[in-house]
This record gives structure tokens, sequence and C-alpha cells, in this order.
């Protein structure tokens, strides 16, 4: 093994460059910046390490992390990762609302991780404290802003090799209950360089990354915090919450840093779209971006050629667009779109589609148009399979698996999920796809596929026709089928007002018979906020969907 096959997310922060040049911009709500060189970022995280194992932590013993404020969450994961502690990241939340269900959801990642401590913020402590009620194991509640008033005792970093743990990264929670990834350095490693190499990202010296993504999750922190140090970029971080608040705040980000790097679900360029407003756009200057990508939940073309048309007045180039696909458990990215070119689609017969083959068809009403995501990276391979797991000719719908140093080890203390997910080092993603001329198209979930008399039918493309009724709130609506008198049946769960429910249900049945020829059995339509979703955003479809049978989903009444 050579060196350079040896390093680790502590030896690749160690070799960033010194001086004052480049580092890390954590942006504040109100607008003010704390920089860290990356010198200073690495001297704050060692002095972290040396507080952790203070405590008593030792290498290899898991530390749960909930911390809101970005510079603290990446200087508290850094030093747990110098003392050779695992960091175990969870969504933060200060509010009470859902509470009981945010602290049944931590208290599972606790035990699940068999963290010895959780770090948290006094502002979240009066509703992460409720977690020590629990059968957690959990042995102690760490307050960070105590610890930092902590004098460091002696500490000695132990060695960090490049198959030890590096983090557990818990599963967002959208199909079951979350499940952690075991990332070593290895695996972080190889898949940075793979996604920021010359076959994805190809990082330059002059790029800047600039991301609004939450830290907890594999976009925002393998993305835009640890391979941005693997691969020595600056790298500008916005709170998430200022993205909620003003979409184009991230524009306006990147126009002022003059990002080139920046990354985002669908639902970000589809609503940063729709927020911009003319004046918004006369001092914007996008010129900037050479790559802007696009992951973590099916990717709607129609979404990304209305970014490029209404920004490209600002210097947005369309051919910056980058699709792409991954999930934690092959650590990160695992395809990605040719860079520098315009995005790719493929237009398919939707009535083939229902049997399982991708049928090239000249655009019209009886089609689905899918977006290219790409072709894997060297030393990664992919394949897409049947159900004997029997490789499957191009335009056959089937699993996709993907091999390679980027594939991780499976689910820490959960030897049963691994051994459902991970075939001799193939990872089986659950989701549905085909290949055609060496690119990947998806289609969606496997479990999530509604078959309704022998045709398959992707629920993203129900809820993207649904989405675009008038009074429907987008990106909110849900499509599950149950069974009713021993048939699947199509249910359509959508989020409107109270007024307009009648109407809506009327709207959305018809929407979906324009579209897919389907008969919706039932269309519920909920208050807005009340569909269930993961930390990241994604709608659950099976809580949804339980939820429903139960008769627990609350529906504006007829």
């Amino acid at each position: 093994m050579t060196p350079f096959e040896r390093d680790t997310l502590v030896s690749c922060l160690s070799k960033l460059p010194r001086g004052d040049a480049r580092g890390f911009r954590f942006r504040a709500i109100d607008g003010t910046d704390r920089y860290y060189p990356f010198e200073a970022l690495e001297r704050e995280a060692k002095a972290r390490a040396a507080l952790l194992a203070g405590l008593g932590l030792r290498k290899g013993d898991r530390i749960a992390l909930v911390i809101a404020d970005p510079a603290e969450f990446v200087l508290s994961f850094l030093g747990a990762a110098i003392a050779g502690i695992v960091p175990v990241p969870i969504y933060p939340r200060a509010s009470f609302k859902a509470k009981n269900a945010y602290v049944e959801t931590v208290g599972h990642i606790v035990k699940a991780s068999g963290a010895k401590a959780l770090l948290i913020m006094e502002a979240t402590k009066p509703v992460v404290e409720e977690v020590l009620a629990h059968d957690t194991g959990l042995s102690r509640l760490v307050i960070l802003e105590e610890l930092l008033q902590q004098p460091a005792a002696a500490f000695e970093t132990p060695a960090i090799e490049p198959e030890d743990l590096c983090f557990l990264q818990f599963t967002s929670g959208s199909t079951s209950m979350p499940k952690g990834v075991m990332v070593t350095h290895r695996n972080l490693v190889e898949n940075a360089r793979a996604f920021l190499g010359p076959r994805g990202i190809d990082r330059r010296d002059e790029d800047v990354a600039v991301t609004w993504l939450p830290l907890y999750h594999d976009m925002g922190l393998i993305g835009f915090v640890l391979g941005t140090i693997v691969c020595n970029i600056p790298t500008v971080l916005m709170p998430t919450e200022a993205f909620g608040r003003r979409p184009n705040l991230w524009l306006e980000t990147i126009h002022k840093y003059r990002g080139t790097i920046t990354f985002a679900p669908n639902f970000a360029y589809g609503l940063a779209t729709k927020r911009a407003r003319d004046k918004d756009l006369e001092d914007l200057d996008l010129s900037c971006v050479r790559l802007a990508g696009c992951g973590a939940e099916p990717i709607n073309a129609r979404v990304m050629r209305e970014f490029a048309e209404r920004f490209a007045r600002c210097g947005f180039k369309a051919t910056a667009l980058m699709p792409a696909y991954g999930m934690a458990e092959s650590t990160l990215a695992i395809t990605f779109h040719e860079r520098d070119t315009p995005i790719m689609t493929d237009v398919v017969d939707a009535e083939k589609m229902k049997t399982g083959f991708a049928v090239k068809a000249a655009p019209g009403p009886n089609t689905l148009e899918l977006v290219c995501c790409g072709h894997p990276f060297p030393k990664h391979e992919l394949k897409v399979v049947d159900q004997q797991g029997h490789t499957l000719p191009q335009r056959r719908v089937g699993e996709i698996w993907s091999h390679g140093p980027s594939v991780t080890k499976g689910y820490y203390g959960n030897p049963e999920a691994t051994a459902q997910a991970f075939t001799d080092g193939w990872l089986h993603t659950g989701d549905l796809g085909y290949m055609a001329d060496g690119n990947l198209y998806v289609c969606g979930r496997l479990k999530d596929l509604i078959i309704i008399r022998g045709a398959n039918h992707y629920p993203q493309d129900l809820e993207w026709a649904v989405a675009e009724v008038e009074g429907v709130r987008r990106d909110n609506a849900v499509a599950f089928s149950v069974m009713r008198d021993g048939e699947e049946t199509l249910i359509i769960a959508a989020e409107g007002n109270s007024a307009d429910a009648a109407a809506l249900r009327k709207s959305i049945a018809a929407k979906v018979v324009e579209t897919a020829g389907l008969t919706v059995g039932h269309v519920a339509v909920v208050k807005v906020g009340s569909l269930p979703k993961t930390s990241s955003g994604k709608v659950q479809r099976r809580r949804t969907k339980a939820l429903f049978e139960s008769g627990q989903l609350e529906e504006h009444p007829s």
C-alpha cells in the first residue's frame, strides 16, 4: 500500500496548506462570518480531541453529536476523528414540535450505535435530555459550552488506520428505522477522491465550494466538509435554516464568494426558481459556477431546465448542472453525469416501462422522461440485476448494485440488515434503474414500486404530476397502494388547504387519469406540513401508508 493509499481523514487534514489563504468560512444566519484557515481548523480540532479524551473516551468509542451550529459541529466532529473516537451525527431539533418522535429517533440511534456520550449544545438540552429517560445505555450527556471551559489534559493522538471506522452515518429512515452505516477512513478517502477526481467534479486549485446542506447527512457532511478536506477545497457553509427562510440567499452567497461548486436536491432548484424575483436577479452573477450538482432525491428534468432558463441572465451555464446518484451505504457518490455537457435525458414508452422495458420513444403524452445520472467512477462497478441477482441487458429495469472501495462494510451492530444489503462486496441499493449506453437511469425505490394489475408504476412520477395541480403544496404529495378486496388500489395523499379539499380531490384524481391512466381509489387531502418526512426532507411513503391504513392520517373533512 502506497503512502497515498494509507491516507485517512486525519492525515489529509494534517497535509492541508498552512497560512490564511485557504480554509472554511461559516456564515451565520445574521450574515456574519467565522473563518478558520485549514491550519486553525486542525489546531482547534486537536484541542477538542484532547477534551473528548479527557472525558474517558478512547479510540473506537462512539460519541453522538446533536449540534446545530455548523462550525461547532465540524470542529467537534474533527476533534473526535483525531482522537480515534467515532462520531455519530444526529439531526438537531430545537423546538418541541413532534418532540416524542424526535426523542424516540435520537434514543434509537444512541442505542444502536452504542454511544458512550451524547454531545449537545445548551440550547438543545431541554429536548435532548429526555433521551436519558430511555433505555439507551447512554452514560453521559455532555454540554459543549461547558466542555470548552475545561482545561485540556495531556493527550497523545492515537494511530489512525485506513480501515478504522471514521464515523457512523445513520440512514434518513425513509424506508425503516435509521441504520448506522459504517464508513471507514478508506471508504471516505476513496469516495472523495473519486467524485472530486477527473471523472467527477475534477477539482481545481481555484475552486470554492458553497453549501447550505445539513451537515448531519452524507451529501452535506461528506460532499462539503470531509471531501473538501481530503481534496483541499476552500468551502463556505451556510446555515440550512437560512436557505429555508430565503432560498436565493444560497445563490447570493455563491455570487459573493465566487463559488464554483455547489450541490442541492431537486426540490431546492425548483424552490430557488419559484422564489426568484426579477429584481433579485439584477445584480446576481453566477458565471463563476462551473458545477451545480443535483442528487439525494429523484431528479425532474423540467425543474432542471427551468432553473437553467431562469438564471441564464445571471450568467449561469446550463452545462454546469450535473445530476448524480448515490447513497450512504456507498459512502456518498455512486455515479455522476458527464461534466460540462448538457443534461442527457431518456424519453421512454410509459406502457413498456410498466413491464420493465425502457423503450425509447418520441416525446408525447404516453412517455416518461428520465434524467441520466451518469457513469460509475474508476475502481468502481455498477450493474442492474433481476430478482435472482442475474445481470440484465441494457434498457431492462432491475435493482441497481454497486461495487468498489466506496462500498461500506454494512450496518453497525446489525448483521441481519447487512446480510440483506451486501453480498460479496456488492451493495444492493434497493433502487430500480436501467443502463443505456454506459449511463445509469434511476426509476425509484424497489419497495415503493406500485404494481396495479401487473403493471409497474413509479410513485415519484405520480407525485410530480399531482404537484402540478393548483392548490397542492409543491413536493408534498405521496403515492402508494393498499390492498382492497384482494386488489392493489392506488392512494394519493397531498397537502392543501381545507377550503380547497373538495376541489383538490377531483383535480388530483383527474390529473392521475390524464398522466398515467390510473383510477385513484382514494385521495387524502391533509393539512399543510402534516405528511411525514425524514430529517432530510424526503417523504416517508411507508410511514404515510401506515398512517392511512390505521386511520391516523388526518384528512380535511369532505
